[in-house]
């Protein structure tokens, strides 16, 4: 075996086991403790299908700077057991040279891992646990995987005080003892792959996810209503969401179904509450008629759909951007309103509160593509700045003159008036109406209405939030995708220069109303473009085509998840290029 010498900026590692064994709360401590010595990280959880039981990991990266994504291979993996493992492992691939960790107990390592040129050590994981009252295998492997990365024990120690506090003392004490011996038993091991130390000076950094970082945005932008029906990979938005409105006297209420969700958030909108609910692909399918009524009542909500693998229930646990044409398209007749996709797990703070500006100030329905790979991921981050916007309905003020709430105005937005408030009766449901609200079917009524709800939203000032441009724009290569690949893309971009090959990168926050003027200003001088997105029919490529023509060579990184888009695949496809 072959020890480490020079200590990596960055590291990989992955605990898997049967569910229940505890790899995914092991991973967890872990990137705790590393962010309370000053390290960035990245911790992703891979699970079955059934969601519940079956294989878990626990996918980690640590880093001196901040991660995008996940690594391509692991350093490090760690098996509790193997049961189930062959559904999985070709997820977490352990580089060559790597280190994989598994007992006689576990069971026969998958063909994947014996087929890899990397050391595997025998270790009693399981009776090295049972040596201690009330020990835990996942505690002794974290211990196993500090020592091998040069992880302070006492940081993993005062993590796991606070988790395990109300479970008392002894169990408190015996996962300390668990982290000692596995500590132990790695430092015999000829082989190690040091973590680099953090910068000095480094700030302990937030530990938050996609999901909860949408719902921090909402809840600043200003919602203090929600209403949804549990659904993989959004829910722990609604478990977020649900103690911190109550905090700021808001209320969160578990509905029966997305049918009743979606109704219930327009109702409390209507009532002048600003509101929001998440759920995935099968819920926004059910949603899609009340959508409608809340772009025709010009009702403003906002949605958040934390994309998974589809049709129907597809894969529940895992990634892909395949909600697009739904989330743009999906709504019968003319209905424009607005959808935008966060870029990463820290931007879906950003893109959660500029979500619920956007709903309020327009009177529309806004829709946030995220997806399982940054909605459920655990990042180490540097804390977000913090933004305001002037979020502001417009107000109605009784002037003795009777209401119109869809007056046509300059904006296209009308003053909307609250339930009671004198003055502001008017009718509210999807019919076509007139400018009072009184329902019609005369042609002049459609059109103005019709005109009105795409004007407000065509003449709204969206700003540089559209989405991003790095690189110098003289290169004439150009990565294009949007949200969650925009990581991989970055860290492909980096890679890709250290070979010495030029590439620019632009990546959309906004996908509807289309950023045509900015995104045709981004790509001038372009010459290649590399459109990348998870999705099996290009359905980004062809929203893009549909809009602005490509007048360059165009080459497609397309395909469906599970398994994510990695910097490897792009730097691969950019490669393939004949530069001349």
């Amino acid at each position: 075996m072959t020890a480490s010498l020079k200590p990596a900026n960055s590291i990989s590692f992955a605990i898997v086991g049967t569910g229940g064994a505890g790899a995914i709360t092991a991973g967890s401590m872990l990137i705790e403790a590393a962010g309370k010595a000053g390290y960035y990280g990245l911790l992703t959880r891979s699970v079955g299908p059934q969601i519940r039981g079956g294989e878990a990991a626990a996918l980690v990266r640590l880093s001196t700077k901040p991660a995008a994504c996940m690594s391509k291979e692991f350093d490090i993996l760690v098996a509790i057991d193997w049961k189930n493992a062959d559904r999985f492992i070709g997820a977490m691939p352990v580089a060559e040279g790597g280190l994989v960790i598994c007992g006689p107990a576990a069971g026969d390592p998958p063909r994947a891992i014996r087929e890899t040129d990397c050391t595997i050590i025998e270790c009693p994981i399981g009776e090295l646990a049972k040596s201690v009252p009330g020990g835990r295998e996942n505690m002794i492997s974290a211990g196993l995987v500090a020592e091998l990365i040069g992880m302070p024990l006492e940081e993993i120690r005062n993590v796991v005080s606070g988790k395990l506090a109300s479970k008392g003392e002894k169990a408190v004490e015996a996962s300390h003892g668990c982290l000692e011996i596995g500590a132990q038993t790695a430092a015999g091991f000829d082989h190690t792959c040091r973590l680099a130390a953090p910068e000095e000076g480094s700030n302990k950094r937030w530990l938050i996810t996609g999901n909860e970082a949408v719902g921090l945005g909402a809840l600043r932008g200003g919602v203090r209503f929600a209403a949804a029906y549990p659904i993989t990979p959004a829910t722990e938005v609604l478990e977020y969401l649900s103690p911190a409105l109550a905090s700021v006297g808001g209320a969160l209420v578990q509905a029966e179904d997305e049918l009743a969700s979606i109704n219930m958030i327009i109702g409390a909108s209507f009532g002048g509450r600003p509101s929001i609910t998440a759920t995935s692909g099968p819920g926004l399918s059910l949603m899609m008629e009340s959508l409608g009524l809340a772009a025709a009542s010009e009702t403003p909500i906002v949605v958040v759909d934390v994309m998974r693998v589809g049709p129907s229930t597809g894969v529940a646990t895992k990634s892909e951007q395949s909600d697009l044409n739904i989330a743009v398209y999906g709504f019968h007749g003319d209905a424009p309103h607005v959808v935008v996709a966060p870029l990463s797990v820290s931007d879906c703070l950003f893109t959660g509160q500029w979500a619920v500006h956007m709903a309020e100030t327009l009177q529309t329905p806004v829709i946030v593509l995220s997806d399982q790979s940054i909605g459920q991921a655990r990042v180490l981050i540097d804390r977000p700045a913090d933004i305001t916007f002037m979020t502001r309905r417009k107000p109605f003020d009784a002037d003795g003159e009777a209401y119109q709430r869809y007056a046509i105005t300059a904006d296209g937005v009308s003053p909307m008036s609250t339930p009671g408030q004198a003055g502001g009766q008017y009718t509210a449901d999807g019919l076509t109406h007139t400018e009072r609200g009184s329902p019609s079917s005369a042609r002049s009524d459609q059109k103005e209405q019709l005109d009105k709800r795409h004007d407000k939203i065509a003449r709204f000032n969206f700003g540089n939030h559209w989405g991003i441009t790095e690189g110098d724009s003289a290169r004439a290569t150009v990565i294009l995708t949007w949200g969650s690949l925009t990581g991989a893309a970055r860290e492909a971009i980096d890679a890709l220069q250290d070979e010495d090959i030029p590439v620019r990168l632009v990546s959309l926050r906004q996908i509807s109303p289309f950023p045509e003027e900015p995104l045709k200003a981004a790509l001038a001088g372009a010459k290649r473009l590399l459109v990348v997105e998870q999705s099996y029919s290009a359905q980004f490529y062809r929203h893009v085509r549909s809009y602005i023509d490509l007048p360059f060579e165009v080459r497609q990184l397309n395909r469906e998840g599970p398994y994510e888009i990695g910097p490897d695949e792009i730097v691969t496809k950019i490669r393939e290029w004949n530069y001349r």
